[in-house]
């Protein structure tokens, strides 16, 4: 996204060939922005060559864009697409069409920008109408880096300061990278002000996402004969909120050859079987770890003792409803849960039974199955297993690689 907009043009090597971030590459080469794609050998990421067009360069579509099922790319391109001299029309898939849209869409507004949407300004597909943007001052009504990373877009082609006040912390990585491409972003605690920038075009080397070795560090973690290393993992302080989570339940992780590669920590990660024990999640910490919490919840499950997720109400508008989700797979499989309005509680007993469950079209929750799969008493059967293509299109491959066990 950065590179479209910068000035020059940059490779990005290890990008991911899940389904959103082929979304992202259509969307804008139907905007004008030359893009090629190098497919990756087995086991690696693929190689991009982006030619940007400046801040200002993009052309009005001639169709409607499709997100398809992603809300980063349908919120961050919100903040791209607002106050731009041209109507544009943005859409995703059935889920994406279900997600909450309001939170980006009146800040924007306020902005200058003209937007319309449906169900009164709230959901997908959104309609831009252009609109001359002037900065603001907003207080962010919930720790979301999704709407921080929109409102920080728009700010670099608004008129005067953009100030966002954050309730928490949240995920980073865009701050990061705008300024080490050169946009004037301040930093300042939970505050970040913005102003009309310019971007130089830059390469970068994508880390593995923590999101993504979540999986793996639970399945070695819950196993009881497991020794695994995931090699250049992203540890970005925002993002490491499941490390900690982790290590409060016992859970041996060592991070080794620790390094800065394009301005982001990364790391090798080695993780041992471990005795699991129930924990409290809440506060804080959550928003730092919020796409983990489904598997977090195999590892409850795996656990001595009982685990306790509260202030999680986000996860109730993911790709799926995760909270029932997860308690539907729970229910099938044995482990005895209570649901909570903003979260679970599970009573860990150190298994899970045979089941068949519904990843409801979830990437995150049908991973999560699987690695629920590999550490339970018997097996685990997923409905509508293939929606783990979203993010992480060789998943399976890397489950049976590691155990040899996926039929």
């Amino acid at each position: 996204m950065f590179n479209a907009l910068a000035n020059g043009s940059a490779t990005v090597t290890n990008l991911s060939g899940g389904a959103d971030c082929t979304s992202t590459i259509s969307i804008f080469r139907a905007m004008g922005v030359d893009i090629e794609r190098s497919l990756s050998a087995a086991g690696r990421g693929d190689t991009v060559r982006i030619i940007g067009v400046g801040m200002h360069g993009l052309i009005e579509p001639k169709e409607i864009l499709d997100a398809g099922n992603s809300g980063t790319t349908t919120r961050l391109m919100s903040g791209l697409l607002a106050g731009r001299p041209m109507m544009t029309v943005i859409t995703g898939d059935d889920s994406l069409r279900s997600r909450p849209m309001g939170r980006v869409i009146n800040p924007l507004r306020t902005m200058g920008a003209e937007i319309s949407a449906r169900n009164d300004g709230e959901l997908a597909p959104i309609v831009f109408h252009g609109g001359n943007l002037h900065g603001i001052e907003y207080e962010m009504p919930v720790a979301s880096a999704q709407l921080k990373s929109c409102l920080l877009l728009a700010g670099l082609r608004a008129t005067g300061n953009t100030v966002i006040k954050q309730p928490d912390v949240s995920r980073d990585h865009t701050e990061r990278m705008l300024k080490g491409m050169g946009a004037n972003i301040e930093v300042d605690g939970l505050t970040v002000t913005t102003s009309a920038s310019e971007l130089t075009a830059a390469d970068v080397e994508v880390p593995g996402d923590v999101s993504s070795a979540a999986f793996w560090i639970v399945a070695a973690a819950a196993h009881p004969d497991a020794d695994i290393t995931l090699s250049n993992v992203g540890v970005n302080p925002t993002r490491t909120g499941i490390f900690e989570v982790l290590r409060a339940m016992g859970v041996d992780i060592e991070l080794i050859n620790q390094r800065d590669v394009a301005g982001e920590p990364v790391a090798d990660l080695r993780v041992r079987s471990s005795r699991l024990t129930g924990v409290d999640i809440d506060g804080d910490i959550v928003p730092l770890m919020i796409d983990e919490i489904p598997v977090i919840a195999v590892a409850a499950a795996m656990a001595e003792g009982t685990t306790r997720i509260t202030d999680a109400a986000e996860l109730r508008v993911k790709e799926s409803d995760r909270i029932s989700a997860t308690v539907a797979w729970l229910k099938s499989a044995g482990v005895k849960h209570e649901e909570a309005e903003e979260g679970l509680t599970i009573h860990g007993a150190g298994r899970i039974q045979s089941a068949v469950a519904d990843s409801f079209d979830d990437h995150r929750i049908a991973m999560s199955l699987a690695i629920a799969g590999l550490v339970s008493d018997g097996t685990i059967g997923i409905e509508r297993a293939e929606s783990v293509n979203i993010s992480y299109p060789t998943f399976w491959r890397d489950l049976d690689t590691l155990s040899g066990v996926v039929a």
